[in-house]
């Protein structure tokens, strides 16, 4: 699906979509746990849906009915189950070391998720009594995975982190994960963490490392359960306003462990150097804005960018420069020549949903018409994007 923005200024109020990276995370702690359970979400993106796929594939049932998601969690684990992981690299790096701890799996997915990074972990699942058939997609893992320490660098993906929590409380030894260097986007660990003590899971953190008691049992918490609002989904609309727009953004919670929150402070002051280390996911928004900056904003510790739904760093530069702006990057910066305006012009989606996303803000910025293409892929993780785009005020029509 192509797009044709005519450039406008978004107006109104808009409510946050579900956070996926919540969702993700609840889903299989309702997967595991001691019974059944309900969630409310009142929209499934393409990833969140991933998950939920491989989760039956593993042995939950699972429906949607009325905004609510109801899992019945995995009983005994299916042999020679096949998980289909899409394009999504959250659901691939959490399930496959549950699916390790249960006996195994076939994994599989499409688009870029093959050539993401994998080998770190799968270094440890088979350091830890598992056989890994692959180094990448499509790959079988086998069980037999063992508690023992778990050393591993912090920099490459918090997701590794996320997916052994999950799975080391299932094994009968107690474990320990340790960090061999800073870990980034610790707002998602965190937000891991939240949810597994949720559901009674006992995890000890110490500096640099996290202590997991074995033989534990996730336990469906007492209240209900819901999806709060995604902060990376409504980074698009604080960008709109730093456009110059008018856009009330309500669902959010200000105590939330997700690290892309600072989008709210970033709205009000735009530093010249950024490190975006531990907030990827904001950097295509963040390089629309630095557009309407006058001067350069440089973006630091980047180089994860390379390896998402696109090589985010060259696509960012890519949609910049096509709208007529000026940016460069080098392996792990991006540097954005702001002038205060762009011109339009026709942006690659590159198959990636928040380049999508950011060049329909950028087009606030515009002088003429924003053509996208591929502006489909918004449904990876904000389905009703375009709905809200439109009820804001933005003008965009199907080619």
């Amino acid at each position: 699906m192509n797009v044709v923005i005519t450039p406008g200024r978004l107006q109104g109020t808009v409510m946050a979509p579900p956070s996926k990276s919540e969702a993700h995370r609840l889903l299989i702690a309702m997967a595991l746990a001691d019974k059944p359970s309900r969630l409310h979400l009142t929209a499934c993106n393409a990833d969140v849906a991933a998950t939920m796929r491989c989760l039956e594939a593993l042995g939950a049932q699972i429906k949607e009915k009325d905004g609510c998601v109801w899992v019945q969690p995995i009983k005994a684990a299916r042999q020679n189950a096949l998980c289909d992981c899409g394009e999504s690299g959250s659901t691939l790096r959490f399930i496959t070391p549950v699916a390790a701890a249960l006996g195994g799996a076939a994994l599989r997915g499409c688009g870029r998720l093959a050539e993401r990074p994998m080998e770190p972990l799968l270094s440890l699942l088979r350091g830890h009594g598992c056989a890994v058939s692959e180094e990448g997609l499509p790959l079988k893992v086998s069980g037999g995975l063992k508690s023992g320490a778990y050393a591993l660098r912090g920099d490459i993906s918090s997701q590794y982190v996320t997916g052994l929590l999950y799975a080391l409380p299932l094994l009968e030894g107690d474990s320990e994960i340790v960090l061999t260097t800073p870990l980034q986007s610790r707002g998602y660990v965190k937000m891991t963490l939240q949810v597994l003590r949720r559901f009674g899971i006992a995890i000890q953190e110490r500096e640099n490392a996290f202590m997991i008691p074995g033989r534990q049992r996730y336990t469906v918490p007492g209240e209900e359960l819901t999806a709060e609002g995604d902060w990376s989904g409504a980074a698009f609309w604080y960008g709109a306003n730093f456009a110059g727009g008018d856009v009330r953004i309500e669902g959010l919670r200000a105590d939330s462990a997700q690290g892309d929150k600072v989008i709210a402070q970033l709205t009000q002051m735009l530093p010249d150097v950024m490190d975006v280390g531990d907030i990827p996911d904001l950097l295509p928004v963040l390089s629309v804005m630095a557009c309407k900056k006058q001067g350069d904003t440089r973006f630091v510790n980047a180089y994860r960018l390379r390896s998402k739904e696109s090589d985010r760093l060259e696509a960012g530069r890519r949609m910049i420069q096509a709208l007529g702006g000026s940016a460069e990057t080098t392996q792990d910066t991006m540097t954005v020549h702001g002038t205060g305006c762009l011109a339009g012009g026709v942006v690659d989606g590159m198959n990636d949903h928040r380049i999508v996303m950011s060049a329909a803000i950028a087009a606030c910025l515009c002088e003429k018409e924003v053509t996208i293409l591929g502006a489909e892929t918004a449904n990876k993780s904000y389905p009703a994007f375009w709905k809200d785009f439109e009820q804001l005020g933005g003008k965009a029509h199907v080619l």
